[in-house]
């Protein structure tokens, strides 16, 4: 395998992608992020060895939204373990991942992890274990990054809830099937504050460095068990990326978790983990240029899984 001047890899992605940034659509039912400028881009990695390169807006921070659904399983299995899997599948869903229809249809046990009615099952499983939650998620994070003065962004937080309406309508799905055992707004509470956690690119990509080195972090000592790590890995490669994931794998071959404010993460075993950041949308929710990003970095590094 050759070896890559990293640096200067994320240079010549940050000129190529020029024509793509802005390219797409802003969220708009949360009133901050719809007010971000969609001509920001940053791209940050970080290798198992201890190197670190950038570029961009890499070190600016935004919401982390969806990615926050990675963390929330690594805790949950944490805590819980493989039992973690009786109350949630982790096969793709197929499906919108704020689908009413198919958690009706499955009978309130929710695909995945990474659609919003597995994150909801997911907090629901952290409000069993945790004292305090949202210190203890935050607390939690800036274990994992290394950084102590991670926050969330109360706005973004307050909005999340007053527009949590389809999600409101999962969680009373999921109760009434059984799957929730606190109540629902404080479940709704509780992942709407992880979805408002902001971090930069630098610090993501520093946060899923656990993922790339078989649950050992070289910031933090081991996060999880290598076969944990590896079944998050497998869930995020299958269902990281809503229900693109198919033509994510194809397109970048890495395991990937995105969010709506424009983040993607992904992670190269046994080598490094990265974080894009570039807020406007595709069709389905993933960043349009953070997307085209990764896909240039495996080209020209041959660094896919596959």
């Amino acid at each position: 395998m050759p070896r890559f001047d990293y640096q200067e890899v994320l240079r010549e992605i940050h000129q190529e992608v020029q024509p793509l940034i802005g390219r797409g659509k802003l969220p708009t039912y949360i009133p901050a992020l719809a007010e971000i400028s969609p001509d920001k881009f940053g791209l940050a990695l970080h290798t198992v060895d201890g190197q670190a390169s950038h570029v961009g807006d890499s070190s600016e921070r935004f919401s982390i939204q969806s990615i926050s659904k990675l963390f929330s399983l690594t805790l949950a299995l944490r805590l819980r373990g493989a039992k973690t899997w009786e109350r949630v599948g982790r096969e793709p869903s197929g499906t919108s991942f704020n689908s009413l229809v198919q958690l009706e249809y499955e009978r309130g046990r929710p695909r995945n992890p990474f659609i919003n009615a597995g994150a909801l099952v997911t907090s629901d499983i952290l409000l069993e274990h945790l004292d305090a939650p949202q210190d203890n998620y935050l607390d939690f994070m800036r274990h994992l990054s290394g950084i102590p003065d991670l926050r969330h962004d109360e706005e973004i937080f307050q909005a999340e809830i007053t527009s949590a309406y389809r999600n409101r309508a999962m969680a009373n799905l999921l109760k009434d099937f059984g799957n929730l055992s606190h109540a629902v707004d404080d479940v709704l509470e509780f992942y709407c504050f992880q979805c408002s956690i902001m971090m930069s690119c630098q610090e993501l990509a520093a946060s899923c460095l656990f993922l790339a080195n078989q649950g050992v972090s070289s910031l933090c000592g081991e996060v999880l068990p290598r076969r944990k790590a590896k079944r998050v890995n497998s869930v995020m490669l299958m269902c990281g990326t809503y229900d693109a994931a198919g033509d994510f794998a194809f397109r970048v071959g890495l395991p990937g978790k995105s969010g709506v404010a424009g983040g993607i993460v992904a992670v190269v075993p046994g080598k490094m983990s990265l974080c894009v950041w570039s807020p406007a949308l595709n069709e389905v929710g993933n960043s349009y240029a953070g997307t085209k990003a990764l896909e240039l970095f495996t080209t020209k590094t041959r660094l896919s899984i596959f």
